[in-house]
């Protein structure tokens, strides 16, 4: 069973590319808020979703990188990395750095996240298998 721990509301800018003889590189800058019950914040600068593809086949593979700022669930302020790179039948496995004490298990859990399509962006929600920690 999981848990979902955090939503993240992405507004996308407009991308920026480069096709070259082999590889067309897309980057998409973006910005967006964070909501659940134990973080509440902002993405801070700008995240981007770079996106890499071979000219010949199409394939390609994603990843976003974004920082967020705001309180964690005791109302400490805190940042918290997140670097969605890695997809499977699972789904996305976002990587997380975070200097939140009450949140600094996520850097060591085994988390997976669904990106769901929006009228100005994307839906990203982060879970964790509850059966991992308390």
């Amino acid at each position: 069973m999981k848990e979902l721990v955090l939503s993240i509301d992405v507004h996308c800018h407009e991308g920026i590319s480069v096709k070259g003889q082999d590889t067309e590189i897309v980057m998409i800058p973006f910005s967006g808020r964070a909501f659940g019950e134990y973080f509440n914040g902002e993405i801070i600068g700008t995240g981007v979703d770079t996106q890499k593809f071979d000219v010949k086949s199409g394939e390609g593979n994603l990843s976003a990188r974004y920082m967020l700022q705001g309180t964690d669930k005791e109302g400490n302020a805190c940042r918290i990395f997140i670097e969605n790179s890695q997809h499977d039948e699972e789904g996305w496995h976002p990587m997380i750095v975070t200097d939140s004490k009450c949140l600094a298990e996520w850097e060591h859990l085994h988390m997976t996240a669904t990106v769901d399509g929006t009228e100005t962006g994307v839906l990203v929600q982060i879970y964790r298998n509850i059966d991992q920690s308390s």
